[in-house]
């Protein structure tokens, strides 16, 4: 589908004026395939009044209906390091954008401060005047307390604020039920739709988490009326989203980069992270009523016993290979995957196992299974008969 196919696609899922219709949709997808230009075409097609001024620019006056956090809005802040004097490092604001409307009078870094702490241990103030951020830290020095100003903050931390920054403006959008008795406009009753794309760039597997959760609980208060579309390349922050909002749809974005058309693909009944995908590939070719096994099979057998090895803190992939009676050590099994992983062949042109080795191969695999514990919905428990090797 084209871009503009795919954006009517999204907004029907989530139609605003459609009760029936999801609260959220989910995208997983990796860099490159698009996902800030889909964010900007989603709040685009938003726009009530797609009209143009006499000089041909975009009319200012276009209301809009989608808030949306993406690499545009990363850019509303950029660093003014004091190159001269290394001392007033401070963030700039971008104030000839509207997303900083109305800062000062809605006491945005109250709203800001309570978000923050959560994930930092460094306050800020805003300078409304300057239009400026200066974050700072209290130290402890002997027997009193220290204030450090202008401190330049990691990029993980700077990219925490801006988020927290984001989260304070979207609480006063799921907050702003419109009134339509006053003439007075509520800050940001426009907002229909809230369009968040790639939250955790920068930051670690903990803080990736915390974020997750954070918006999870915020997008299922009681009583708010937004539609949402998350889209992210992080499989741990999506997978954390697909736990969190569980009636969500979800969905796996993918391009074409010959014609620039794009793919979705439901994810809610495959396996989403790429080991258990991997694993589902090899236990379904193993018990295949064809028998079509090949050798980069192994070398794929190999990846996976490498990556538990590491999460469980063996030195070896050896060590999750199951001991043969007749083998005490091990090695026969090691000695075979390190061969066979390693053989001179192209993944382009797959060479079928040779009967021995397919039966060495299932052996490995389904002991492997039946040690190591996965979800019995997608792998049928492995009973010694199929275990065994077949010539």
């Amino acid at each position: 589908m084209t871009l503009s196919e795919l954006v009517t696609h999204l907004r029907t899922t989530i139609d605003f004026d459609n009760p029936t219709s999801k609260k959220c949709v989910l995208l997983y997808a990796y860099n490159g395939t698009g996902k800030t230009r889909l964010s900007v075409a989603f709040k685009d097609a938003g726009k009530t009044n797609n009209t143009v001024d006499a000089e041909g620019e975009d009319d200012a006056d276009v209301q809009g209906d989608t808030l949306y956090f993406n690499a545009f809005t990363e850019d509303l802040f950029s660093w003014n390091n004091d190159l001269e004097n290394d001392t007033e490092r401070r963030l700039l604001l971008n104030t000839q954008s509207r997303f900083f409307d109305g800062l000062r009078e809605l006491e945005m870094d109250n709203r800001i401060r309570p978000l923050l702490q959560r994930y930092a241990d460094f306050d800020f103030t805003i300078n409304y005047d300057g239009g400026f951020v200066n974050f700072y830290r209290d130290i402890r020095v002997e027997e009193s307390t220290e204030r450090v100003e202008f401190i330049k903050v990691s990029r993980g931390e700077e990219n925490i604020f801006i988020w927290c920054f984001f989260l304070a403006v979207a609480q006063l959008a799921i907050d702003a039920e419109p009134n339509t008795e006053t003439e007075t406009p509520i800050p940001y009753s426009w907002v229909r739709y809230l369009y968040v794309d790639d939250p955790i760039s920068s930051l670690d597997d903990n803080n990736a988490i915390a974020v997750a959760s954070h918006l999870a609980q915020m997008l299922k208060r009681p009583g708010n009326r937004l539609k949402t579309v998350i889209s992210s390349h992080h499989s741990l922050f999506f997978n954390v989203m697909c736990n969190e909002l569980g009636n969500a749809k979800k969905y796996f974005l993918s391009k074409n980069t010959a014609d620039e058309s794009y793919t979705i693909q439901d994810t809610t009944d495959t396996p989403f992270f790429h080991h258990v995908s991997l694993i589902k590939d090899l236990y379904q070719a193993a018990n295949g009523a064809d028998g079509k096994l090949y050798t980069y099979h192994f070398n794929i057998l190999r990846g996976i016993l490498e990556k538990t090895a590491s999460f469980h803190g063996f030195s070896n992939f050896s060590a999750c290979i199951k001991q043969a009676a007749d083998d005490p050590e091990g090695t026969v099994h090691a000695r075979i995957i390190n061969i066979l992983s390693h053989g001179n062949y192209s993944l382009f042109e797959p060479r079928e196992m040779l009967p021995e080795n397919k039966g060495y191969f299932r052996q490995i695999l389904f002991d492997f299974m039946t040690n190591y514990r996965f979800n019995p919905a997608l792998f049928p428990e492995v009973t010694p008969t199929t275990a065994e090797p077949i010539a």
